[in-house]
């Protein structure tokens, strides 16, 4: 019997003994990873309810002054490239001026009044509201103030955003852009839409025009052709958002119905 126990207690060997301490460490070291991700996902679901919380105010509170009218603020295509992207810096090379001087001093006059700020420290207001039934999205459409790429990301975090275009229901491509968070929120559901559902725009002095979705298709992050304004003089209107993957653009192109 203590050939035996001493024949085992041979096999615990030094080399064993530090395989064994390896193990235990990337047992903890994997625990900790694991409670770290858990955190980040956590505190992103927080964030992202907090932007819906921000944004569903912003929506009840649009329409309690009716003298808001709306602007056009014209932005670079690559900020489209941008602010979808997780990666910080991607295309900044590709960023330049977009607005003329004569529209910056309009945009400026037109956020006197009725103006909120991001804690970014972005102005920005509220020019419209979108309703897509098929998949229960009610959000505001927001406009920034200058249009730069570090002011549209900002206001994604809060709501869908005009992106390019005319005014609002007004004739050419009304281009909006929203993030895919991969859940119910924002423009997560846009890419489930077909061709054939409708949804409604209505602006602050609750004019609503209804549109209809002709077409649905994918493209590089860098095609920006789905902003044209090569509309034929008819109403029409772009929702641009990330696929599930993020390596490509959903395009959901519809135009109003008479």
């Amino acid at each position: 019997m203590n050939q035996i126990l001493v024949t085992k207690k041979l096999y615990v060997t030094p080399e064993l003994k530090r395989k064994k301490k390896i193990y235990k460490f990337d047992f903890i070291l994997s625990i900790f990873l694991v409670i770290i991700l858990i955190s980040a996902y956590i505190y992103a679901e927080y964030d992202r309810n907090k932007s819906e919380e921000t944004s569903q105010a912003i929506l009840n509170e649009m329409f309690s002054d009716s003298s808001q009218k709306d602007t056009t603020v014209a932005k670079d295509d690559s900020v489209l490239l941008i602010v979808l992207n997780d990666e910080e810096g991607e295309y900044s090379d590709q960023q330049k001026t977009s607005s003329e001087g004569n529209n910056n001093s309009s945009i400026a006059d037109s956020y006197k009044n009725n103006v909120k700020t991001t804690s970014e420290g972005y102005k920005y207001k509220s020019v419209a509201t979108i309703d897509i039934p098929q998949i229960d999205l009610s959000y505001p459409i927001l406009e920034g103030q200058t249009g730069s790429v570090e002011e549209t990301d900002a206001l994604l975090k809060i709501s869908p955003c005009k992106f390019w275009g005319p005014n609002v229901n007004e004739v050419g491509n009304y281009c909006i852009v929203g993030h895919n968070w991969r859940n119910d929120k924002f423009f997560s559901k846009v890419p489930t839409l077909n061709i054939g559902d409708t949804f409604t725009i209505t602006e602050i002095n609750k004019r609503t025009i209804r549109y209809e979705i002709y077409d649905k298709y994918t493209v590089n992050p860098k095609n920006v052709s789905c902003t044209s304004q090569l509309t034929g003089g008819k109403k029409e209107v772009t929702l641009i958002t990330c696929t599930d993957n993020s390596e490509e653009r959903v395009i959901v192109k519809a135009r109003e119905v008479k």
